[in-house]
Order: structure tokens, then sequence, then C-alpha cells
């Protein structure tokens, strides 16, 4: 009985932990061989020395389980060293089927007291570090469906995150990366379909280096798997890389300990036209004050209760 990924080949950025980690075994899991990605810093700030290790020490964990590994150590949010991953992966398994994106750093601040560097590292590794590795995975699809004169197999699964749905009020440039990804992720939806590309994006919830203070107060179990492992993720991942999966697309999906929840597109709430040719401020005020009359001052969102989640 063949598995669901076997013959394919597939690349995992941030590999060497975490979530990226458990998403690396489960594609191997299912068959696929795979370019384990880690730029290996032990700071989730993104400081601290590269190292080869993290990378290193899961591609010989797949290889141990019996599944075909090797390591990457670059830094995806390099465009050249992004355009070597990729090229990596096809040098040593003939093309990429698909491609994961994980890797990132947090530096958590408010914003009234961010610095620009927090910006812009953020913004690098995670929105950028995404783009980059899309940039020549997409091309590399274009170029082989031209070849083969129609659709071929191409998967991609980018990492958003509840920070972007609900509001984190000391991570702006952790939440803005967060929902520039799944811009990135609906374009590169439409711009790849025709060439049989499927992209879609996850916000997982997992007990990991990124999110050890998140969930410092919820206890693991004393038995069975706890609900915040990232274990719970990677199968909707390996399934997002499947073929099963070819009719999903341009989609993000919420998931943690045992739950999956598919997230609307937004929906218009309320809609006011005005009585004359265009409006006024009075106008204004009377629809959208009485629109909003009741809701505490400030609030303008409140995606958590849309989803009936708890932000994380």
């Amino acid at each position: 009985m063949s598995l669901p990924l076997e013959g394919l080949s597939a690349v995992v950025t941030g590999a060497g932990r975490g979530l990226g980690r458990a998403e690396a075994l489960e594609l191997a899991r299912l068959g696929a061989a795979v370019v384990v990605n880690d730029y290996g810093q032990p700071g989730r700030d993104g400081s601290g020395a590269a190292s080869d290790a993290p990378a290193e020490e899961v591609a010989t964990e797949i290889r141990a389980a019996g599944g075909t590994a090797l390591a990457h150590t670059g830094d995806v949010a390099d465009f050249p060293q992004a355009r070597e991953l990729v090229e990596l992966a096809i040098a040593e398994f003939g093309r990429l089927d698909i491609l994961v994106n994980n890797a990132g750093i947090l530096r958590d601040r408010m914003v009234f007291s961010m610095a620009e560097e927090e910006w812009d590292s953020v913004i690098r590794v995670h929105l950028k570090g995404h783009f980059n590795t899309t940039r020549f995975a997409a091309a590399h699809w274009r170029a082989r469906s031209k070849a083969a004169g129609g659709p071929v197999y191409g998967r991609i699964v980018n990492t958003s995150s509840e920070a972007f749905l609900a509001g984190s009020a000391g991570q702006p440039n952790y939440a803005a990366a967060k929902g520039g990804i799944v811009g990135l992720t609906t374009s590169t939806a439409l711009a790849l379909a025709k060439y049989g590309v499927t992209a879609n994006a996850i916000c997982p919830r997992a007990r990991t280096r990124m999110t050890e203070d998140v969930f410092a107060g919820l206890e693991q179990p004393e038995k069975g798997l706890d609900p915040l492992a990232p274990e719970h993720v990677a199968p909707l991942v390996g399934y997002l890389a499947s073929p099963a999966a070819a009719r999903i697309n341009g989609q993000l999906l919420v998931a943690h300990g045992g739950m999956v929840a598919v997230v609307e597109r937004p929906r218009v709430a309320a809609k006011f036209d005005s009585k004359q040719e265009t409006f006024t401020y009075d106008e204004l005020d009377a629809v959208l004050g009485a629109h909003y009359s009741g809701r505490p001052e400030g609030e303008t969102f409140a995606a958590a209760e849309v989803l009936g989640l708890k932000r994380a």
C-alpha cells in the first residue's frame, strides 16, 4: 500500500524545532523526501550564532526512521539563500512538490515602544521569508507546467497566526507579518491555480519555543498527548500537502488540540447608503454611531468571538 506523499519531495522551513520539526516528520512519515531547513539560531528573537545542529538532527531522525531527508541551514529571509534552498530540493530529488513555510522569530513590544529594527526583523523573517521561497518554488512549477503543457503537482502551506485574526497587543510586528502572509497566500493561490498548484495558510496553536510564555499557565497533562503539542497541527499540514487536498486552495484554517476550523473570508457586517450624493459628517455619525452604540469605546474588531475561539 503506497503512502499519500510517496514519490513527492518537500521543503519545510524552520524545521529544526517545534512546529516545523513536527511537520517535517509528518511529511516524511507520509512518504515525502524532505529538505529540513533551519537557520539554527538559539534565541526565539533570532539572536545567537547560527547552527547546523537543529536541521541536521531532524534530518537524521527522519533517516533513522527509514525516510529520506537532508538538511539546509540557510536563512530563508535572504533572497539568494532561499533560491539555494529550492534549487537544492530540485537537484537532489528531481523536482519540488511541496513547500511548507514555517520559519519565524519574535521581537515583542507594544507599538508605542517598538524600535524600527524590531519591526523590520520580524517582517523580514516571517513575511519576506515566506515570499522568498514561494517566489522560487512558483517559478519552478510554472516552468514545469509550461514544459509539460498542462498542470503539475505543487502544494504550498504557509503559517499565519491567530494573532492576526484576533489581535495581539504586544505583537504589532508579528500580527502584521501574519496578516501579510494570508494576503500573500490568497494572491499566490489565484496566480498558481492554472498550473495545478494550491496555496493555503494555517493558524496553528501549539506549545513551542516561540509560545512558551503564552501558554506558561497551561500545564501539560500527566498522561496522553499535550493538547498544545505541535503533533496536533502536523496532520493538517500533511493532508494539505497531499493529492487529496487538490480542491482546497486559498484557504485559512485554524488548528490545535484535535480541532480544525475553516475560516471564512471577511463578510460585510452592515451597509449604509447616503440619502444624498455623498455622505455628510452628521449622516455618518447617525448611521455609524448607531451601529457601534453599546460597544466598549475603542473596540472595533472581535474576531475571537466570531470564530468561537479564545485568543492565542
